[in-house]
């Protein structure tokens, strides 16, 4: 088995590392035995093609480089959308996570977003920094990050990711960070996300998995030591 896991624009998107989510992913499909190909597709490329991917990845950019993503993916809206309503599995980082919305305003003017998402992101007085706790319903293992964004993202009747713990989220008030909809992953968490949380990388590579293999219940455990102590490190400094 080979999971394709497509990286969009880390030309523009790539703040904070989040190239490393994609080589967290890539690792540990690998130390399962499960062959791994990473493609990029960059503001050069032609032929967008969704056909034979297993996960698509969208990472984190500055409101210019958003604009310049997201007026390119509104050509493959309707590419994109199938492959999320086919269980496609999606992960969105911060800036990727607003283009899903239905839009972005800003204080000026308005990105347009993708629409897969029924949420929308408007610009706050002021930016929402630091390091962020969650707890989600779909592991026992605490999520951690680190927030830095000017948006306040309002995700309606959505499941979010979880619950804050500590940190600002979404909105800064409602208490929840991040959306999962069908396989998808949308958050503003940066860091890079998945090595500090190994749980949240397999629930994402499982659903990859099983999209190719549905008798695939679950992946084979791995020795997490080092990950679960750090992320158990940021856990304790900062959970209320």
């Amino acid at each position: 088995m080979t999971v394709k896991i497509l990286h969009l624009y880390p030309d523009l998107l790539n703040l904070y590392g989040d190239k490393g989510n994609i080589e967290c992913m890539r690792r540990r499909l690998e130390w399962r035995g499960i062959d791994a190909e990473v493609v990029t597709y960059t503001c050069d490329d032609s032929g967008f093609d969704l056909s034979d991917v297993d996960i698509v990845f969208i990472g984190g950019g500055s409101d210019r480089e958003q604009k310049i993503v997201c007026h390119r993916l509104l050509e493959h809206k309707n590419e994109l959308k199938d492959y999320v309503e086919n269980n496609g599995v999606l992960v969105a980082v911060c800036g990727g996570y607003q283009l899903l919305g239905k839009y972005y305003k800003l204080e000026e003017e308005t990105i347009e977003g993708l629409d897969i998402l029924d949420i929308y992101t408007e610009q706050g007085k002021k930016r929402l920094i630091g390091n962020i706790v969650l707890e989600a319903d779909f592991t026992d293992e605490k999520i951690v990050g680190f927030e830095n964004h000017g948006g306040r993202t309002y995700i309606g009747n959505h499941t979010p990711l979880g619950r804050v713990l500590y940190g600002f989220g979404n909105d800064e008030k409602a208490g929840v960070e991040g959306v999962i909809y069908k396989n998808v992953v949308a958050t503003y968490l940066h860091g890079p996300l998945l090595p500090k949380n190994p749980a949240l990388c397999d629930y994402i590579l499982t659903n990859a998995v099983r999209g190719k293999n549905p008798e695939i219940k679950e992946l084979s455990p791995l020795n997490d030591t080092l990950e679960k102590t750090a992320n158990e490190y940021i856990v304790n400094r900062f959970k209320k």
